[in-house]
């Protein structure tokens, strides 16, 4: 008897001991996938908003799922018991760029694969990903055909008239339209919010300097970000 409570001693800790490399060895792997990730997101971040702590989100969410995974293994009590602890989490931030969500799932998936001990899997899965986010950044896949930009114009307000800068828009851009007028500096100034496109071979500099020549050279600027909501 005590023969075979010893077998059975050892075979636990030979478990054990499996367990735990198993674990690190799951660990390292999804550090690693998600190192490589969270540069991905950072070579091919476009957005107006770049965050340092988003880049470590994903690498720490990949870390943390694959040993959520590891402590789970086919135990569905302690699945539903996580899902109850987890579900008292509330996230606060709001994603400005879809991707952004996107780069969390890739971490994620990179991290449960290896939790769950499909190490060629999350190695491939990674890989194949990243070479296709790579592609359609290179060639710039999905942008629309116009690049269109907000111009705003500031003038006097005894001088204020919407038709007055017309004729240098219409040269210079292919498009225009009128999208706000709103007061500024305590009502003295009235500022124009026009949505433009320029023609070929037209530069900004130059359309801004004719138009500071008619507005008094009062500020005028050049918005290449959020025209989609006007």
């Amino acid at each position: 008897m005590t023969d075979f409570f010893n077998e059975v001693r050892q075979l636990a800790d030979v478990t054990s001991r499996l367990t735990v490399l198993e674990a690190a060895a799951a660990i390292f792997l999804s550090f690693i996938l998600t190192l490589c990730i969270a540069y991905l997101y950072k070579r091919t971040h476009t957005g107006a908003r770049y965050s340092q702590s988003f880049v470590q989100t994903i690498i720490i969410m990949g870390v943390t799922v694959s040993v959520i995974m590891i402590v789970i293994g086919n135990n569905v009590a302690v699945a539903f018991g996580l899902v109850g602890a987890f579900s008292i989490i509330r996230f606060r931030s709001a994603m400005s760029d879809p991707k952004d969500i996107a780069f969390i799932f890739f971490g994620m998936a990179a991290g449960i694969s290896c939790g769950l001990g499909f190490y060629i899997l999350a190695i491939l899965f990674t890989v194949s990903l990243s070479v296709i986010i790579l592609l359609l950044y290179t060639f710039d896949f999905g942008r629309g055909g116009s690049d269109k930009k907000r111009l705003s114009i500031t003038v006097p307000e005894n001088l204020h008239d919407e038709t007055a800068f017309d004729g240098v828009l219409s040269a210079h851009y292919k498009y225009y339209a009128l999208r706000s007028v709103e007061t500024t500096n305590l009502g003295t100034m009235i500022q124009l919010v026009y949505i433009v496109q320029n023609k070929d071979g037209v530069k900004d500099k130059q359309i801004i300097d004719e138009l500071r020549k008619m507005n008094g050279n009062l500020k005028v600027s050049v918005n290449y970000l959020n025209t989609e909501i006007f």
